[in-house]
């Protein structure tokens, strides 16, 4: 259900409805990877503007000390970082949110297609920074 009252809630209602049609077709079982491919798909299907494996530049005080990749960076506002697994842990959450801090998003997902049902949570970044934007950080 749309709520507006949270930042960018049509597109993470557009996000959950893809990933249920794909779970749905798919079901559990398979490796991550055939997940995103099918995710990709029908993301291009609705319209949806993704990319797949978004990379970027992580920053320690000033310095890139590495790379990371989001599963996609959904039109351009949300991240969105999938799981094939029976459970998730806090450890999938954790790097959920660390790919929110920094890319410096406000919003992002965290999608498990491995559970019987179909697993997702909206997460929201606590050091999001307005005055930073994913494009000056690439």
């Amino acid at each position: 259900m749309i709520d507006e009252k949270y930042q960018y809630s049509a597109i993470t209602y557009k996000i959950i409805g893809c990933a249920m049609e794909v779970h749905k077709l798919l079901g559990n079982g398979f490796q991550e990877v055939i997940y995103q491919r099918a995710l990709e798909e029908e993301f291009a299907l609705q319209h949806i503007s993704a990319i797949r494996e978004f990379e970027m530049n992580v920053f320690y005080k000033g310095k890139v000390v590495g790379i990371r990749r989001v599963d996609f960076l959904v039109e351009e506002v949300v991240s969105l970082e999938i799981k094939a697994l029976r459970k998730l842990e806090d450890i999938h959450l954790a790097q959920a949110i660390n790919y929110l801090e920094a890319y410096n998003l406000e919003i992002g997902m965290l999608i498990n297609f491995g559970a019987k049902s179909l697993e997702y949570r909206r997460l929201i970044n606590p050091k999001y920074n307005i005055n930073k934007s994913v494009k000056s950080n690439r």
